[in-house]
């Protein structure tokens, strides 16, 4: 999806949630009540006009607006969104299930409860993969929490991690980027690597015909770059050490036999961008 003035409107969002949580921190209980009421008298006024307008809109309008995030933001605020949560979050695994096919064979939406948790389950395994857990967290649950916020946490094979609820004082549609997530540009061509340094790490991005992943730019066996290895159809060649990694397959090492994997890095689309989460790193 594309996005409006993506830093105003976050900058606007993060501004309009630290003023009211000084409200409801500082305020007395009678002041609080009434900063509220002044709250969902807006929103109510704001989702009545854009019911109107939506009102107006044929079926393709309606999807060509929703190609902007802050618009589709303001939709699902509102409840206005054309889609169901489960069509949405079937979207959102669309979106990462080109790169979850190389760590975990595909994932199934099995739905979301009523306390809140979309539950998913993981098809396949990924033995010998040691950024599965990670691929898991930062890229399924951003997807997914981006695409219904109404849902308060993800369950993947037993593993939640909660995210606490949300009141009628947090935008939640316009919450910044999750943790560890960095804007990156990519122009790798198919069949060829690319080189990024993103949050002063070194990764290496390879196109697939058209697939992009991404891992850090060092080699398991010998600690050298890779971005000056061979890459023949999935298969990347380590230019000192010849070991050589399948990079569809979650960077699995194929010689030599039992050395460790590369190390991956979640890569999504955002928009016409991309973006890639560095674990433990804050973007700038």
């Amino acid at each position: 999806m594309a996005t409006s003035n993506g830093r105003d409107v976050q900058e606007l969002s993060e501004r309009i949630d630290v003023l009211l949580d000084e409200v409801q921190r500082r305020a007395e209980p009678e002041i609080t009540a009434k900063v509220e009421e002044l709250v969902r008298a807006v929103l109510a006024l704001h989702g009545a006009g854009l019911q109107q307008l939506l009102a107006r809109l044929d079926e393709p309008q309606v999807r060509s607006v929703l190609e902007d995030d802050l618009v589709a933001g303001l939709l699902l605020l509102h409840d206005l969104h054309p889609d169901d949560v489960a069509t949405r979050i079937q979207h959102a695994l669309d979106s990462v299930r080109p790169y979850l096919g190389s760590h975990a064979g595909g994932i199934d939406y099995l739905g979301i409860d009523d306390d809140g948790v979309v539950q998913l389950r993981l098809q396949g395994s990924c033995d010998g993969c040691p950024g599965s857990t990670a691929t898991v967290r930062l890229t399924v649950e951003n997807a997914v929490l981006d695409a219904a916020p109404e849902a308060v946490a993800v369950a993947v094979e037993g593993m939640v991690e909660t995210k606490p609820r949300q009141t009628l004082l947090t935008i939640e549609p316009f919450r910044p980027q999750s943790e560890g997530w960095h804007p990156v540009t990519l122009v790798t061509a198919p069949g060829q690597v690319q080189k990024l340094v993103v949050a002063e790490l070194e990764l290496l991005v390879a196109n697939l015909a058209g697939t992009f992943f991404a891992y850090r730019n060092s080699c398991p066996v010998c600690s050298s770059v890779l971005q000056h290895g061979r890459l023949e159809g999935d298969l990347l060649t380590c230019p000192r050490c010849t070991a050589q990694y399948d990079v569809r397959l979650a960077g699995r090492a194929l010689a030599p036999v039992g050395a460790p994997p590369l190390e991956a890095m979640p890569l999504l689309p955002d928009g016409v961008e991309w973006k890639v989460a560095i674990p433990g790193r804050q973007p700038a």
